[in-house]
């Protein structure tokens, strides 16, 4: 939690602010997976914070959305054309992929649970970019 909470803040993610009266305030929550090497043996613990996007409004918190979908047929089809044409196939994984995008609208999140600004306990964070969870992530 502690990784994922420095990224976030390292990315400048948010900005701590008062509480809006005239806007929505979308709740977060801690999602955790373990992740396990090709062979199944364990590799790590990972956190993720994310946004509670069932509690955005349409035309407040968003006003546009997107589905980031691949078919697989084409994925194999690229998979399978990759070797007689000498293409090079390489896996990317990029770290907090989703948190690199900007926001064009306001959207103001509580604090996260565990981590709640001792002088400011009752600020929310207004997002400056994209997190996981936000409707418009993708598009973003």
């Amino acid at each position: 939690m502690q990784l994922e909470h420095d990224a976030l803040m390292q990315n400048n993610t948010w900005t701590l602010v008062p509480t809006p009266l005239d806007q929505n305030v979308i709740n977060c929550k801690w999602i955790y997976d373990v992740k396990k090497n090709t062979d199944g043996s364990f590799q790590k613990c990972k956190a993720c914070l994310v946004a509670t996007g069932i509690t955005q409004k349409y035309d407040i918190d968003y006003f546009e959305t997107f589905s980031l979908v691949v078919k697989s047929t084409t994925i194999r089809v690229v998979l399978t054309m990759a070797p007689s044409l000498g293409w090079i196939v390489r896996q990317v994984d990029v770290n907090n992929a989703f948190l690199h995008g900007i926001l064009s609208e306001d959207i103001y999140m509580k604090q996260p649970p565990g981590f709640k600004n001792s002088q400011c306990p009752h600020y929310v964070f207004k997002l400056n970019k994209a997190i996981y969870g936000l409707k418009q992530v993708p598009r973003a």
